[in-house]
C-alpha cells in the first residue's frame, strides 16, 4: 500500500498574492500551509515507502551525507536505477 501525502498548489502571482489550488478542498479547514517544491515532494512520499516496506538496499552504507547534498540524490546513493525508481512511482 502506498502512502501519500494531502497536497495542494500554491500559486503566487507577479504582485507576490498567494493563492491556494486545492480542488479536492483536502484543506478547507486549514489557516497555515506549509510550500514544498513538487519534486521535493515526491522524493519525501517515494522515501516513506521505502521506509514502510523496509526496502532500502544499502541504507547502512550510506555514512555521512553532506548538509548541501539534495534529498533526491538518496536514491542514486541507495543504489536505486531510474527503474526502480518508475516502477515505485507507478504505485501512486
Amino acid at each position: 500500500m502506498a502512502y501519500k501525502i494531502d497536497n495542494a498548489i500554491i500559486k503566487k502571482d507577479r504582485n507576490g498574492k498567494v493563492t491556494l489550488i486545492d480542488p479536492e478542498n483536502v484543506f478547507g479547514d486549514e489557516d497555515a500551509f506549509i510550500a514544498v517544491k513538487s519534486d521535493d515532494l515526491i522524493t519525501i512520499q517515494l522515501l516513506i515507502n521505502a521506509i514502510m516496506k523496509n526496502d532500502f538496499k544499502s541504507w547502512k552504507e550510506l555514512g555521512a551525507i553532506p548538509e548541501t547534498e539534495p534529498i533526491k540524490s538518496l536514491f542514486v546513493r541507495l543504489g536505486y536505477s531510474r527503474e526502480d525508481i518508475a516502477n515505485m512511482l507507478k504505485e501512486f
